[in-house]
C-alpha cells in the first residue's frame, strides 16, 4: 500500500543516542537540497525535556525541541539507542499515540529496542544490527525479527540494520514518495548507492576475495544490469564466469546475500519502476523490457516487491511521465 506524503519529520534523541545513525536522519531528511529539485521536509530533533542529552561518545546535543513535535510529525525516527538504557515513559507514550494515529516510525540500528520497549513491534516483522537480532528477539518474543534484512516495512513501521543500513531505508521513503528520480538524485548528493541489494549475511560472513582463484562478480553484475530483458539460467551464469554451477551460486550469495533469482527480480522490479515513472510505454512493454516476458508475471513480482500493482504505482507517479521515448534506465545497487 502506498502511503501519504510526508511532510513533518521528527527525529528522537535519548541519552545514549550514537551520532552516525542520527546524523543519517539529519543527511536524508533534514538538509534542504530543495535547489537540486529533491523535496524538503520540516524537520525536528526532539528531546524528552527539550534539554542537552549525552551522545554515545561522551559529548551532549541539544535538541530542538521537547516530545510536543512528535503529536503531529508525518514520520518519526528513532536512532541508535543503548539497549540496556531505560527509556522514558513519556517518549513511550508519544511513540505509541503517533503510531496509533497513522504517523510512520523508523529506527536505526538498536533503535529498534526502543520500538519494541513501546510495544510497536508486537506481531510486526522487523530487523535490527545483526549483532543485536538474537537479543532482540529473545527479549521481545513478539517481534517477528529477520535478522538478515537490511530494513523491514511492516505497516507504519519499518526498522532497519546497522548503521548504513538506515541510509538505505531513508532512500527507499523518499523513491516511495517521490520516485527513483528523486531518490537517485539524493543518493548522488549523499555520494551512496540508490540501492542495496541482498541482506546482511553478506556483512556477518567473511568477504570474498578479489584474486585470481576468486575474482569478484562485478563485472557479470554489471553485464546482467545491462541486460535485464535477457532470460538466462544459472548454467549459464555459471558459465560466463567460469564456474562450476554449484560453486557460482554458493559465490553469488556471498558476494550479493541473495540468490541470482531475486536479485535479478530486483533489478528488473527496479527497472520497472523507472519505465513506468518516465515513459508511457504501455505494461506488456514495460514487462518484456524489464524482463518479465509479460504483463501479469510483472504485476505478481511488482506487487510482491514494492507492495503495489504497476498501475496503482504509475498513478500515482504520473507526473513525471513526459513521453514514451525513454529506453530502458537500471539502479546501480
Amino acid at each position: 500500500m502506498l502511503a501519504g506524503v510526508i511532510r513533518r519529520v521528527a527525529a528522537l534523541v535519548l541519552d545514549g543516542v550514537a551520532p552516525f545513525e542520527l546524523g543519517v536522519l539529519c543527511e536524508v531528511f533534514g538538509i534542504d537540497r530543495t535547489d537540486d529539485g529533491i523535496p524538503g521536509y520540516e524537520f525536528t530533533v526532539c528531546g524528552p525535556d527539550g534539554r542537552s542529552v549525552r551522545t554515545s561518545l561522551g559529548f551532549h546535543l541539544t535538541p530542538h525541541a521537547d516530545l510536543a513535535p512528535l503529536a503531529e510529525a508525518d514520520l518519526i525516527g528513532v536512532p541508535a539507542h543503548p539497549m540496556n538504557s531505560p527509556v522514558p515513559p513519556a517518549a513511550l507514550a508519544a511513540l505509541r499515540t503517533a503510531a496509533d494515529r497513522g504517523a510512520e516510525l523508523l529506527s536505526v540500528c538498536s533503535g529498534a529496542f526502543v520500538l519494541a520497549e513501546a510495544g510497536l513491534l508486537d506481531g510486526r516483522r522487523c530487523t535490527t544490527h545483526w549483532r543485536y537480532a538474537e537479543q532482540l528477539a529473545r527479549r521481545y518474543p513478539t517481534a517477528i525479527v529477520e535478522p538478515n534484512s537490511l530494513y523491514v516495512a511492516d505497516g507504519n513501521i519499518m526498522t532497519s540494520a546497522g548503521t548504513a543500513a538506515g541510509i538505505d531505508l531513508g532512500l527507499y521513503l523518499v523513491r516511495r514518495e517521490h520516485g527513483s528520480e528523486v531518490a537517485n538524485k539524493l543518493a548522488r548528493r549523499m555520494v551512496v548507492p540508490p540501492h542495496r541489494d541482498g541482506g546482511q549475511a553478506q556483512y556477518v560472513e567473511a568477504p570474498v576475495p578479489k584474486t585470481s582463484d576468486a575474482p569478484t562478480l562485478e563485472p557479470l553484475l554489471e553485464w546482467l544490469v545491462e541486460h535485464l530483458d535477457e532470460q538466462v539460467t544459472i548454467e549459464q551464469l555459471a558459465d560466463r564466469s567460469h564456474m562450476a554451477v554449484r560453486t557460482f551460486a554458493r559465490r553469488f550469495v556471498a558476494e550479493t546475500g541473495a540468490t541470482p533469482h531475486d536479485w535479478l527480480t530486483g533489478q528488473r522490479v527496479l527497472l520497472a519502476r523507472r519505465l513506468l515513472e518516465q515513459t508511457t510505454l504501455t505494461m506488456d512493454t514495460v514487462a518484456r523490457r524489464a524482463g518479465f516476458g509479460n504483463a501479469a508475471a510483472l504485476r505478481h513480482h511488482f506487487t510482491r516487491r514494492v507492495g503495489a500493482t504497476p498501475t496503482a504505482y504509475r498513478r500515482r507517479f504520473s507526473h513525471r511521465v513526459d513521453g514514451g521515448a525513454a529506453g530502458p534506465v537500471a539502479e546501480a545497487g
